[in-house]
């Protein structure tokens, strides 16, 4: 057996009940070490010869159970200083917290300074100095550590080799770490760029809001170093995320947003006759726009000479953190390979995520927890983030004891085993050690790290404020605090560092540039210009080829059915894909499910990525897709679209943890950052994308018009009406209909599996280009396996995607119809089923509106020109009449209505407060209701 090292072993391990036994072990083996066992031995030789090692000790201990008790003692002391030396630490630049120090009192634990000068130093501090010479030292020397202006917390971290590596690089490591001259000097220079720049701003633009980051100014220097720590480990790509706070100063001197062009914000300045370079750097406008504290930036940036790294802040609406699930999908896009078949070649070291968080919106939005537990996920880990808490103790005018129930705003990453660290702002020094540990822990262990940058905020929340009318006595502290710029400045005075000269020679430079920046800018000012989109996103994207060879789907066919003879699959589910297969090959039928997976086949094979997720995608909620398959024994998983022959690229799909907003928001980013790939996201039902509308609102619908960022999102709503209650009937699709503006997205709801089919190869087809835009499909439940929704082969080799449909077997005596009845989705198959029984149905026509927006306005009026008898038009639906497309589609039916001199009506549910009702027998009653009114004549 290897013999221990002495700095792997403690006696902590045989303490407690243990501790009689060890003592009485501990005799016998000095008087025979083979009348013990083995294990006792190493330990006992290792640790015997501390004990005895009188060099190190002013006199030799008498060995005793006081002894074994003392050494114990020393131990906790020594834990309890690594657990909560934080409570006593100095990391509040206003010194507005009284210190909690009992924990590090040696008293409390029974224990005298002569009684720790006697324990050898390993005991308490293995990872200590040279000049530490005993327990006493080890203390002092511990203490230090863990309450200085940098803080630890690590102790909920229950991996051993973590934690371990955590204390040894705290303990011993991070200490050799010292800043040289130039580095300090730099620091310096930083934070006087830094000041001066939120004090030109303060000065030229007064009132004005910018969120100014006075009070937390060394989150820049901070941001650098990580940046510069990452870059050396090879990563090209860091994604940032944060809300206003800084946002400004970080845009202007971590990502290199040229100060004429903010200073161009702040005036209103053209910006074509401000910097002609801009569009180089990356700086993306919608024609609406955003406020200048909200756009981000997106550039290269050559680091060290000859590395290139791009830097990516991303836009961010007011809802403060749901930008860090976005910058989360970003930073996978950048890690994942997607140019060959099976998962994608995830490459962890290639990209990073840097996400700033407000110390309020922290603990206080559900947001962050989503999102902080997508971090180990096999679908949405990106390796390790790294979060900055920019706390300045304060959200708008609510102070911390109001607005959180834990002492720290950090403490909701304790669920998640991320280690934390705390450092007061007012410390260059110690930030940059904090942002250091944070890039060595991520390079070894990919996992997240949390620094808590705690400082203040100078002013009030957005400068327009007064913030001594709501917090007097934090604002009497800190308008007498001097700036960290002061503070460090006087710390390299005193040290010898620069001289009073080159300080202000420094101040004066940083002055000037902003001063010749500002005189760059164009007073003119200029006539405010409503903007409309581009032409060629007014105009959409017309028609597209989407029809696969009958060849290529017989093929697609075969191998999405086979999997390896070694394999055992689930009996029941083997027979419902032989079916499937057999049925296409014999009787040329697609069902809805077949019909995706050909298209995700098709779409592999022209070389496009796919990724797919969602609660319970891999299978289906309802049982449908089966994409991925498990052996009945093993339990292993098989997936034949990894196995496709002629497939280009790789497919991705993915169960996802149950939550719609951090996932969705993932999705997003991830097609935002890589726009090659066919990214959906479906709900477990249509019901809960509630849960994540502020993605759709802020995102989705409007982050084109408001940043120029594209998309090419498919999000699939399981979406119908069957008695199932409330929550499991409507996918909100009025909700998706009022932000429909300016072709901001594609609203479908589909009837046939060819259509499904169709739309998604045009989805995949349109990807990358001008014309792209969300896709929102509201998908169908109960008529998954229904008859009249699956479709022929020929229809998947021959056809389009159609925005209208037409009721099969009706219209065709254009004299005699006098009603069309317009409808959306499964309450179409509901009538056709009813139709079996109707005998005389001439008068009556149904139109389909598969795509409800952009709405086919000349495809129906084309169709409504057809009959020159017709009197009415009836729009029917399942959903209350405040719900469903009702008061969407109004207005342009009515409009052709009176062109044509007819009247039109509703008819379906009364409005209701609740979507659904919950008895299935009254459901039942009143769908029958409202399908016998539409097939009665008269009854509209």
């Amino acid at each position: 057996m290897e013999k221990p090292k002495r700095e792997q072993h403690r006696l902590k391990d045989f303490y407690g009940p243990n501790l009689g036994y060890v003592i009485d072990m501990y005799e016998r083996y000095k008087e025979n070490p083979l009348s013990v066992d083995e294990d006792l031995r190493d330990y006992f030789q290792v640790w015997g010869s501390i004990l005895n090692d009188a060099d190190r000790m002013e006199q030799k201990p008498t060995y005793s159970l006081e002894w074994f008790q003392k050494i114990q003692s020393a131990i906790k002391l020594a834990d309890k200083t690594r657990d909560y030396g934080h409570l006593a630490a100095d990391i509040y630049p206003l010194k507005d917290h009284l210190p909690e120090s009992r924990h590090l009192e040696p008293s409390y634990y029974g224990l005298e300074p002569a009684d720790l000068k006697l324990i050898p130093a390993e005991i308490i501090c293995p990872y200590g100095l040279d000049n530490v010479q005993n327990g006493l030292d080890a203390f002092e020397y511990l203490k230090s550590v863990y309450t200085s202006k940098l803080a630890y917390e690590f102790h909920h971290v229950s991996n051993i080799a973590e934690k371990k590596w955590l204390q040894e690089k705290v303990e011993k490591h991070l200490m050799l770490n010292l800043l040289n001259k130039e580095k300090q000097m730099n620091l310096l220079k930083r934070l006087t760029e830094v000041a001066e720049f939120e004090r030109f701003l303060h000065r030229t633009y007064v009132g004005q809001k910018r969120f100014s980051i006075e009070g937390l100014d060394t989150l820049v220097p901070l941001l650098d170093e990580i940046i510069e720590e990452t870059v050396k480990a090879d990563t090209h790509t860091i994604n940032i995320g944060m809300a206003h706070r800084g946002r400004l100063n970080v845009l202007a001197h971590v990502l290199g947003k040229p100060y004429e062009a903010i200073f161009a914000e702040f005036q209103y300045a053209p910006n074509k006759k401000l910097v002609p370079s801009e569009g180089s750097i990356g700086i993306n406008f919608g024609w609406t726009g955003d406020v200048k504290y909200h756009l981000g930036l997106d550039r290269q940036i050559k680091k060290e000479s000859t590395k290139t790294v791009r830097l990516n802040l991303a836009n961010n609406p007011s809802h403060l953190e749901f930008v860090g699930a976005v910058v989360e999908g970003f930073t996978r896009a950048a890690q994942d390979n997607r140019m060959e078949r099976g998962y994608p070649k995830e490459s962890p070291e290639s990209a990073l995520s840097i996400i700033i968080h407000g110390d309020a919106a922290f603990p206080g939005q559900g947001i962050v927890a989503e999102t902080l537990n997508l971090g180990n996920l096999k679908g949405y880990r990106t390796n390790g983030t790294i979060h900055i808490i920019a706390n300045n103790t304060i959200g708008f005018t609510t102070e911390s004891h109001d607005s959180r129930s834990t002492r720290y705003a950090s403490d909701l990453a304790k669920g998640y085993e991320i280690p934390i660290v705390h450092v007061n702002a007012d410390d260059p020094d110690s930030c940059i050690q904090a942002a250091k540990l944070a890039c060595e822990y991520r390079r070894k262990f990919q996992k997240d790290f949390l620094i808590d940058l705690i400082g203040y905020r100078r002013f009030g929340h957005n400068e327009m404020d007064e913030p001594m009318m709501t917090n007097p006595l934090m604002y009497k502290m800190i308008q007498k605090h001097p700036t960290v710029k002061e503070l460090y400045g006087n710390k390299l005075l005193q040290n010898g560092v620069i001289t009073e000269q080159s300080k202000q020679a420094l101040e004066k430079s940083v002055h000037e540039n902003l001063q010749n920046s500002y005189k760059k800018v164009t007073a003119e000012k200029h006539d405010a210009a409503i903007q409309n989109p581009p032409p060629t996103i007014e105009k959409g994207f017309g028609k597209i080829k989407t029809a696969v060879s009958m060849e290529k789907l017989l093929h697609f066919n075969r191998e999405l059915h086979s999997w390896p003879e070694s394999f055992t699959i689930n009996q029941k589910l083997e027979k419902i894909l032989q079916r499937r297969k057999s049925l296409f090959e014999i009787e040329g039928k697609v069902e809805w499910s077949l019909a995706e997976s050909l298209a995700f086949a098709s779409i592999l094979s022209d070389g496009v990525p796919i990724r797919l997720t969602g609660q319970d995608s891999e299978r289906g909620t309802f049982a449908q897709r089966n994409l991925v398959i498990h052996d009945s024994k093993s339990g292993q998983s098989y997936l034949p679209l990894h196995i496709l022959s002629t497939a280009k690229a790789s497919f991705a799909i993915h169960n996802s943890p149950l939550s719609e907003g951090a996932v969705l928001g993932f999705e997003y980013g991830y097609n935002v950052f890589a726009p090659e790939t066919l990214v959906l996201w479906e709900a477990q039902y249509g019901d809960f994308a509630n849960s994540a509308q502020v993605i759709f609102d802020q995102f989705i619908a409007a982050g084109r018009a408001k940043w120029g960022q594209k998309s090419g999102l498919v999000i699939l709503l399981p979406h119908g009406y069957e008695g199932q209650g409330p929550e499991h009937s409507s996918g909100r699709v009025e909700r998706f209909l009022l932000l429909a503006a300016e072709n901001n997205w594609t609203v479908a709801n589909l009837t046939s599996a060819a259509q499904y089919f169709h739309i998604l190869r045009r989805q995949a087809a349109i990807l990358n280009s001008d014309v792209v835009r969300p896709l929102v499909i509201m998908t169908p439940k109960s008529l998954l396996r229904n008859p009249l929704v699956a479709c022929t082969s020929l229809s998947l080799s021959q056809g389009v995607f159609l925005p209208v449909m037409e009721q099969k077997g009706l219209g065709n005596d254009i004299k005699k119809v006098e009603r069309v009845v317009f409808c959306t989705g499964k309450i179409a198959i509901d009538l056709e089923q009813r139709l079996e029984y109707e005998t005389e149905n001439a008068w009556l026509h149904i139109v389909r509106i598969e795509e409800i927006y952009p709405f086919p306005e000349e495809e129906i009026w084309v169709i409504l020109q057809r009959y020159p008898n017709l009197k009415e038009l009836i729009w029917v639906q399942e959903e209350p009449k405040n719900m469903g497309a009702w008061y969407f589609v109004e207005p342009f039916l009515r409009k052709m209505g009176t062109q044509k001199n007819l009247s039109l009506s509703y008819v379906g549910r009364r409005r209701r407060s609740s979507p659904a009702e919950g008895d299935p027998n009254v459901h039942k009653k009143e769908q029958a209701r409202i399908i016998s009114q539409v097939l009665t004549k008269g009854g509209g």
